[in-house]
């Protein structure tokens, strides 16, 4: 079969067929059913929206099969989606909203508190778990994919608006085509062997591009089914993966933490998943996932932006993400010159031994697939300065040309006048056996440019690796011991680490109970930059370089608030614990 255009072909390639196509805890649809579903919700959409308006709509939904229902019918309809993340509130979220211009709003009616009180002008709401939703639909149950065009459908029509996950300033919506998005999921099919007999967990939100572009995507493209979980739970995962049959699934950020601080059962390895893809999970954390659950994870690289794409091939290292993918020429470049960085040095191990020289930011200096923000042209422009696609991330590459990510350039630091990257001082942190979860980030220097702090989640003594969904650990408050934290053996395991270099080691160290997630599983560095070491956890630290680790007192406190105002920079005014 000729790969299609069009999402809206893959939608009405469905149309017969009646194997199981779309699944959730509560609802079982075939793909015919699906295709019906979509075409019938199209010509709602077609007849609701007013004429001249950007075809737009957004999904304030979880994980619902209603989701990929108005997915379809987008795709039918000549429209395009936003996905609206509910964990934003207030302006942020009405200018999610309306800077997409969309002018209906499914959601359902949890989600109603969250819209009470917000500017939202022109805006209709349809709320899919309501009596009047289903009378709204029905009279449209005979449609016909195909039938009902809001525009002519295209290969460049938009299909999605999704808002990049930015950690400052506002989320920008990056466009997503139709013939980006069908093109996506028929390479992952390829690159992976989806069957049409393969069912795609999808457990990520969907307001998010991974869990569409990277799974709902290719499940369309393969006619493969589909089994949703309505929000990630690391307690629900295996016995979702068993109930449904699932073979693959996607992850990003903590996702990976979380099951596997799930307790250890001698039945883990007993389910048909066969691959997990995605993103941040690390070496250590992959190898451990597939040592206990026998799947085995595939780390990526990719954005909803789509401006560069790295393939994993089979000589990958483990560390390494893989190489440019066919007409990309990707270079790692000091941002500030423009020049190629100096090819990465390994010590036997993998640890990287020039980290100053050779980390830079990944451009793609060849065409790039990036089809531009929605009404963003300061963001367009930063992204392509200089005729090339600036990715924003941080990266190293061996003298082989494998690409190793080393974290967003958002999570830089300056230590002495030497260039560090959050993510690896991350993994050189995460081999310590009593680490559960890490998080390093930058906190101001009281003279010039940043120290390195990190949070650090411990194995037992009642914490759990990060905090967020159900079922990561049992976490007991009254149980967490800070006092497990052990300084001593901690600089042990620092000083035994080959690749640390001398200003990686962290001055700061918070212990915390649980590491604290974005709605997309992402450590939320924001928070953690805007406490530094004047949080509620406890903290130890280095009075000087290479001093022994010791607890952060109120005196101590006293004594870099002095420090800092001498310098001209102030600490806010929340004291210490």
């Amino acid at each position: 079969m000729r790969g299609a255009e069009t999402v809206a072909e893959l939608v009405r390639r469905q149309w017969g067929d009646h194997r199981t196509g779309l699944r959730d805890e509560h609802h079982t649809l075939t793909h015919h059913q699906v295709a019906a579903g979509a075409a019938a919700r199209a010509a709602l959409l077609v007849d609701l929206l007013p004429r001249g308006v950007e075809p737009h709509l957004g999904v304030l939904l979880d994980n619902s099969p209603e989701f990929p229902l108005w997915l379809s019918a987008a795709a039918l309809a000549g429209a395009a989606v936003a996905g609206i993340n509910p964990t934003r509130r207030g302006a942020e979220l009405a200018r999610d909203i309306v800077h997409t211009e969309c002018r209906i709003l499914v959601t359902r009616r949890a989600y109603l508190p969250l819209l009470d009180g917000i500017p939202l002008p022109g805006v209709r709401l349809l709320v899919t778990d309501t009596e009047a939703y289903r009378a709204l639909l029905a009279p449209y149950d005979g449609a016909k994919p195909g039938e009902a065009v809001a525009r002519p459908v295209r290969p460049g029509s938009r299909m999605l608006l999704y808002f990049t996950s930015g950690s400052t300033g506002a989320p920008k919506a990056a466009i997503c085509t139709q013939r980006r998005l069908a093109a996506a999921g028929a390479s992952l099919v390829a690159h992976f062997g989806v069957r049409p007999d393969d069912v795609h967990y999808v457990c990520m939100p969907m307001f998010h591009g991974n869990a569409v572009i990277a799974d709902w995507a290719p499940a369309l493209a393969a006619g493969a089914g589909v089994a949703l979980r309505a929000r990630f739970s690391a307690s629900r995962f295996l016995p979702d993966v068993r109930q449904f049959g699932a073979t693959y699934f996607t992850y990003v950020g903590r996702a990976i933490q979380y099951l596997l601080a799930t307790p250890a059962g001698p039945d883990d390895r007993a389910h048909g998943l066969r691959l997990g893809f995605g993103t941040e999970a690390g070496a250590v954390d992959a190898a451990r996932f597939e040592a206990r659950f026998g799947a085995r994870l595939v780390e990526g690289y990719g954005s909803s932006e789509g401006g560069a794409a790295i393939q994993r091939t089979p000589d990958t290292p483990a560390a390494a993400v893989g190489r440019a993918a066919p007409g990309d020429d990707l270079a790692v470049v000091d941002p500030a010159t423009g020049e190629e960085c100096a090819p990465a040095v390994l010590s036997p191990s993998g640890g990287l031994l020039n980290a100053g020289s050779a980390i830079g930011e990944l451009v793609n200096r060849g065409p790039s697939p990036f089809e531009g923000y929605w009404r963003n042209p300061e963001a367009d422009a930063a992204r392509r300065r200089g005729g090339w696609y600036w990715t924003g991330d941080l990266f190293y590459r061996d003298a082989r040309g494998f690409l190793y990510f080393a974290g967003r350039t958002d999570d830089r630091l300056r230590v002495d006048s030497e260039n560090l990257a959050a993510a690896m001082i991350e993994g050189i942190l995460s081999r310590w056996e009593r680490a559960a979860g890490v998080a390093v980030y930058a906190i101001p220097d009281p003279v010039a440019g940043d120290q390195v702090m990190a949070a650090i989640a411990l194995r037992g003594s009642g914490a759990g690796a990060v905090t967020g969904p159900e079922g990561a650990a049992a976490f007991d408050p009254a149980a967490f011991d800070p006092a497990a934290f052990d300084p001593g053996a901690f600089e042990d395991f620092l000083a035994a680490q080959q690749d640390l270099g001398t200003k990686m080691p962290p001055r700061f160290v918070r212990v915390v109970p649980r590491l604290p997630l974005t709605a997309t599983n992402k450590i939320h560095r924001v928070a953690l930059r805007r406490e530094s070491f004047l949080c509620e956890d406890p903290v130890w630290w280095r009075p000087s370089p290479g001093a022994p680790y010791e607890r952060l007192t109120s005196a101590a406190v006293s004594e870099l608030r002095t420090h800092y105002a001498a310098h001209g920079r102030h600490l806010p005014d929340r004291p210490a614990t």
